[in-house]
């Protein structure tokens, strides 16, 4: 028996050695749990300081947890909080003798003499409690990983989407004494007085638009609604040419309808007006080769950033549009469109609920990137179903599949043409022949209306009512460079004819 044994620890003894540099005890501080809970029970506002930094759960000990809860119980009911009256809630609640009964209760608070350190003690307990969650997670994460039987893609969605919900239930914002944000209103207000048309935000390059925005307003989301055919893709990119092309401020464009090799080519169509068919078949004529030629070089160098990734999350664009802003100081971001997004690794018991997941968190990235965030979107076929003029007029109410895309968005734009639908005039007399409207129908820091604007789709281009000659080659500027962007610089443009100098 002896040799048998000596023989095993021998075996032993050859393994290669165990790592005990992790072990397996959970991070925890019971010690200043029973602090914190002691200090709650002598202080009678301690529990307004640390209300906000840790919950029920961020206890370790489950007896902790049952004694916080009682103590979060009487100051909702606004009742007063010491000995005896969170033992008569914990009976109350039928966990007294779980607990360990009333003198574990009077031993808590007989051992803290101050609550003078409680919110440092608080911020502790929180800590804890988050690497508690990180190591489940990654727990989890690894265990799925383990199994072939599970898609590596779902795993990465449902890893982020966890991330990100334990990050969002972690994340504290403070509050700020006022008078630092009166100096940035302050200044902002100086900006505006020192730009042409008192301009705050990004221009649209939209004159009477940006009367009523002062341009796209950074931390705005910004909503861009309308029906199929009614252009508001073309509205998103005469915005992008406008902000890149003629301002030369850096945006991103995230399009999930259409390849980036279409988008571009649309957006050529567009620059140097020639008929997107056209820009498909290469049939140009020599005027057309000729507009080509001479607008093409302003796309050069323009700062355009395209991601056309299929079935974006809303988790992937967060990253992406975060070192966006950090490498490349992107002004605006783009998403074309936001049904077409997905909150993947997180449950939800409809697509209402999930797109309202979506519609929040990217007004919470525009909020966190200071930018604006210009999302388009669907709209019901309530706009089809009614009759006349004012019923084919889209309402707040047709944003399709859910009402928090309202209720977040800080502006809602609808892309409407009254033509589409054989109205060809407007109550003010106006003549809607190759007119769009432009309707504000939200608009939280101003006011709403409409705004006419020429649009001309044979070359998915939408213009001041003054810019009448769309066909005139645009102002000659010197630019080098490329359009940049995930995977733009594969596909050619389409080729010079023989005899006709290319443009670059």
């Amino acid at each position: 028996m002896v040799e048998r044994s000596n023989s095993k620890s021998n075996r032993r003894s050859k393994q290669a050695p165990i790592d005990t540099t992790f072990g397996h005890l959970q991070p925890q501080a019971t010690d200043i749990e029973k602090v914190v809970l002691g200090a709650l029970m002598i202080d009678k506002d301690a529990f307004t300081v640390v209300s906000e930094i840790i919950k029920p759960e961020t206890f370790y000990e489950a007896r902790h947890q049952k004694i916080y809860e009682a103590i979060q119980s009487l100051n909702l009911q606004e009742k007063p909080v010491d000995i005896m009256t969170v033992a008569e809630e914990l009976r109350h609640k039928g966990t007294l003798e779980e607990i360990g009964g009333p003198a574990y209760v009077v031993e808590l608070s007989s051992n803290v003499a101050s609550s003078a350190h409680i919110e440092y003690h608080a911020h502790i307990l929180a800590q804890k409690f988050l690497a508690r969650q990180l190591i489940q997670f990654a727990s989890m994460i690894e265990t799925d990983a383990f199994d072939e039987t599970v898609d590596v893609d779902e795993l990465m969605q449902k890893a982020e989407g966890t991330l990100f919900e334990i990050s969002q239930k972690n994340m504290l914002q403070d509050y700020v004494q006022i008078d630092t944000i009166v100096e940035q209103a302050h200044q902002l207000l100086l900006q505006a007085a020192n730009r042409d048309g008192g301009l705050t935000g990004v221009p649209s390059g939209f004159h009477k638009l940006d009367e009523i925005t002062a341009g796209w307003q950074a931390s705005d989301l910004v909503i861009i609604a309308g029906r199929p055919a009614m252009g508001k893709t073309s509205f998103a990119l005469s915005i992008a040419k406008n902000i890149a092309v003629d301002y030369r401020e850096p945006i991103a464009f995230f399009s999930l309808e259409m390849n980036n090799v279409q988008l571009v080519n649309r957006l050529i169509s567009n620059v140097c007006s020639v008929p997107g068919n056209k820009i498909l078949n290469g049939q140009l004529t020599p005027d057309e080769w000729e507009r080509f030629d001479s607008n093409i070089r302003k796309m050069q160098g323009a700062p355009i950033y395209v991601d056309d990734t299929p079935g974006l999350s809303i988790f992937e664009l967060r990253t992406k549009a975060r070192r966006l802003v950090r490498e490349h100081g992107i002004k605006i971001l783009m998403i074309d469109y936001l049904q077409l997004m997905n909150a993947n690794g997180m449950r939800f018991n409809s697509r209402q609920e999930e797109v309202s997941t979506i519609s929040r968190s990217l007004k919470g990235l525009a909020k966190e990137l200071n930018i604006p965030v210009l999302a388009l979107s669907q709209l019901s076929r309530a706009v089809e179903q009614r009759d006349g003029a004012e019923g084919k007029r889209p309402q707040l109410s047709d944003l399709r599949e859910s009402g928090a895309i309202e209720q977040d968005a800080d502006m809602v734009l609808f892309v409407h043409r009254p033509e589409y639908y054989h109205i060809l005039q407007d109550d003010k007399g106006n003549d809607l022949h190759g007119m769009a409207q432009i309707i504000i129908a939200k608009h939280r820091k101003g006011a709403t209306g409409d705004v006419l604007l020429n649009f001309r789709g044979e070359y998915t281009r939408f213009a001041n009512p003054e810019d009448t000659d769309f066909t005139a080659p645009l102002p000659e500027d010197q630019f080098g460079g490329e359009i940049v962007g995930s995977k733009i610089n594969e596909d050619p443009m389409p080729p010079t004819p023989p005899g006709i100098q290319p443009p670059f």
